[in-house]
């Protein structure tokens, strides 16, 4: 072998060595289940033209979706601990199957309604159990790794969705739903049937405790909140950000164009960033994905054409690339490994809440001004990088005991 093959080998070792089996049976069903995610980004366009809803109806109906998913990640992180990872991630992926075929062919808005509160419950639903499964199957010093695999299956397959599934709607919605619904059930059977339990206590027995022990925790309370307030930011990338470029006279396919790069940095960058950065302490980390996030938002206040607003996008993503893998690899420093599920729903809630605050905040900063909203954006994105800093004494304390 030469030393170029040597060296290439070591390179790809260096990436994706070292993991065990069920983890890539884990990071293989989340592949093909972002692959086939080809209903929730259309949801919108599916509503107010396939089922004629008006604008106003169709917010209403996105809304009872995103309370349902505020119930979604401290129940799954419940049933992650007490009914375990396998059993939660499997089932939430055939409860999800289901919940897409009846909105697919619900006609009424009380029926649509239900079936978006459910699936709102229902979809993310595997994320703790994901989250846990990786604390538990992989070594400390791998989970940056791992973490960082996984956020880069999700972004590939969610870009490959976005593409297929905007091609697809033009012949219908139907289908879009049974694609979705099918690589729902392929990613729970595959958990299913090549992935052991790992929750701890039902081995052990000994450990018990619930959601109140999780918010005596200071620490990750505190960090919850950090991840919430930039959440709160990022999520203006898809809520007002399509609404301050158009307002500007762009057409829509401008916010396409330019989002394109973010999944494009992505893939061809992330890969290559994760290992490095793993070397240092992940709250600094973090918090520079934060700050970097925060300028190239900022930097969307003086931009009024596609390639300025491409170039924003690639600041930001810069920033979200750093970040990949250290969210996780936090949460599983900072909780017992009989709560990891618990602790991982708070984190997800995190989430779930800045998908309701980021529209709320985002439109009427919007309202006042684009100069407003992109300046207040980027200093919370800071706020978050100061704030995140300040727990690195704790998280690191945790990390050694």
């Amino acid at each position: 072998m030469t030393s170029t093959g040597i060296t290439t080998a070591g390179f790809i070792r260096s990436r994706v060595g070292g993991l065990p089996r069920p983890f890539w049976v884990l990071f293989g069903g989340t592949l093909v289940n972002r692959l086939g995610t080809m209903v929730e980004p259309f949801i919108g366009i599916y509503l107010t033209q396939a089922r004629g809803m008006p604008v106003t109806a169709a917010g209403l109906v996105m809304t009872v979706f995103g309370l349902g998913s505020l119930f979604s990640q401290p129940l799954a992180g419940w049933l992650t601990d007490r009914v375990g990872r396998r059993a939660t991630l499997s089932g939430g992926m055939v409860a999800t199957a289901v919940t897409m075929l009846a909105l697919g062919y619900a006609t009424n808005l009380a029926g649509i309604c239900a079936a978006m509160f459910v699936l709102g419950v229902v979809i993310d639903a595997y994320r703790p159990a994901s989250q846990a499964l990786v604390a538990d199957l992989v070594r400390p010093e791998d989970r940056p790794r791992a973490y960082g695999l996984l956020f880069w299956a999700i972004n590939l397959g969610y870009s490959v969705s976005m593409v297929a599934g905007g091609w697809l709607a033009r012949s219908g919605f139907t289908l879009l739903f049974w694609i979705d619904a099918f690589t729902c059930l392929v990613f729970g059977l595959l958990v299913w049937r090549a992935v052991p339990e790992t929750r701890r206590a039902a081995r052990e027995g000994k450990e018990a405790g619930g959601f109140r022990d999780v918010l005596r925790d200071r620490v990750m309370v505190a960090y919850a909140l950090t991840c919430l307030m930039f959440y709160v930011v990022y999520a203006q990338s898809y809520t007002t950000l399509p609404l301050a470029m158009t307002a500007q006279g762009l057409p829509t396919s401008s916010y396409g164009m330019a989002m394109a790069v973010n999944g494009l940095l992505i893939v061809l960058i992330q890969p290559f960033s994760t290992v490095w950065l793993a070397r240092f302490e992940p709250s600094w980390v973090l918090a520079t994905g934060y700050a970097i996030a925060g300028v190239g938002f900022m930097l969307t206040a003086v931009m009024s054409t596609t390639a300025g607003h491409a170039t924003a996008v690639a600041v930001w993503t810069l920033g979200e690339i750093v970040t990949a893998g250290i969210h996780g690899t936090i949460v599983a420093a900072l909780a017992p490994a009989h709560l990891r599920g618990r602790y991982s729903g708070l984190y997800g809630l995190s989430w779930s809440a800045a998908g309701l605050l980021a529209p709320l905040i985002g439109t009427r900063l919007l309202a006042v001004g684009p100069e407003v909203l992109w300046p207040v954006m980027g200093g919370l994105a800071l706020l978050a990088a100061a704030a995140q800093l300040s727990l690195t004494r704790a998280i690191r304390a945790r990390q050694a005991a």
